[in-house]
């Protein structure tokens, strides 16, 4: 539907909850096909822009676009939405529910019917199907939603915080689907406060601190760009060569030392003085930073805690 391929572009959005300001001047791209994060910490505006993109807010300033134009019907149509607050028909038969999620997003009965099945089995949800939904645990509740925003195959996922509430082995199992409707050509735009998660999972990422956008962009890039401060090297034989003008720090761990950079050092310099110093070295190589020291060294370390909303309106802030 959108010539631009793009499924998602915000143009100097803004979105303030009376004098709280949510979402301030963010700028977003999300390619058709990508799996793309929006990261932060609670309280920076992660579900402030995607209630924006689904059209249930509206921004007081700038323009959300979704495949191409407003977010309008037609356009939600095409996208399974998982909003981070869970919600469930406690009374209805969890296979029922799904079926009539099923219905509300455009498919025939005897095909949401059908979808349900094998949904359901997959998700290890065959002995409940005709359990009320308020018999099931909390995760599995949110299996359930979640067969809900996925059954009709949607060509733009949106999951707010999809893996909250799920136990490890079920989280693997919730990242193994969504890689493989990636795989399929599906866009999926997935928030979460979790660093390694969407390091395991993500294309592209924006980082968002106190309503504002930190940093976007392709994450190997991003990693690569970062990758300057810290070396890992293993080796045996002398040891002095480690330390030079070069070397801010030395700490040694498991049979690997590592050494911190100074700013502007030139790694290559401390490798050519272990080997003329005789040493022999197994490993010698610039460690790649994880996504969470990106995050906190562009965000600053009260990120991680600063949700900095009023209470009134927390659950709209996040």
């Amino acid at each position: 539907m959108s010539a631009d391929g793009f499924a998602v572009r915000l143009e100097g959005v803004t979105k303030r909850f009376g004098k709280h300001t949510a979402v301030s001047e963010l700028d977003l791209e999300v390619p058709k096909g990508v799996i793309y994060g929006l990261l932060g910490p609670n309280g920076s505006g992660k579900t402030t822009t995607i209630r924006m993109i689904m059209g249930i807010l509206l921004p007081d300033e700038g323009r959300v676009s979704l495949f191409g134009g407003d977010p309008g019907e037609t356009r939600r149509k095409l996208v399974g939405y998982l909003p981070e607050e869970r919600g469930v028909y406690r009374k209805m038969k969890c296979l029922d529910l799904v079926v009539f999620l099923a219905e509300i997003r455009g498919l025939r009965r005897d095909e949401g019917r059908r979808r349900a099945l094998e949904w359901v089995e997959r998700l290890g949800l065959g002995a409940w199907a005709d359990k009320k939904v308020e018999d099931l645990s909390k995760g599995m509740q949110q299996k359930i939603q979640f067969i809900g925003t996925v059954i009709h195959q949607p060509e733009l996922l949106i999951l707010d915080e999809p893996f909250s509430g799920l136990d490890p082995i079920n989280q693997d199992v919730l990242e193994q689907i969504v890689r493989e409707f990636h795989a399929k050509g599906t866009t999926i735009l997935f928030s979460t406060h979790l660093m390694d998660q969407a390091e395991r999972l993500c294309e592209r990422v924006c980082l968002i601190s106190r309503a504002r956008k930190v940093l976007d962009g392709d994450l190997r890039e991003l990693k690569a760009a970062e990758q300057r401060e810290l070396l890992a090297v293993e080796f045996e034989g002398p040891d002095a060569w480690l330390r030079g003008p070069e070397v801010a720090g030395v700490e040694a761990a498991n049979g690997t030392v590592h050494l911190t950079l100074r700013e502007g050092a030139d790694h290559q310099a401390i490798l050519r003085r272990g080997v003329e110093a005789g040493a022999t070295i197994y490993r010698f190589d610039l460690v790649e930073p994880r996504l969470h020291e990106i995050f906190v060294r562009h965000a600053g370390d009260g990120a991680a805690s600063d949700a900095g909303v009023p209470r009134r309106t927390e659950g709209a802030a996040r």
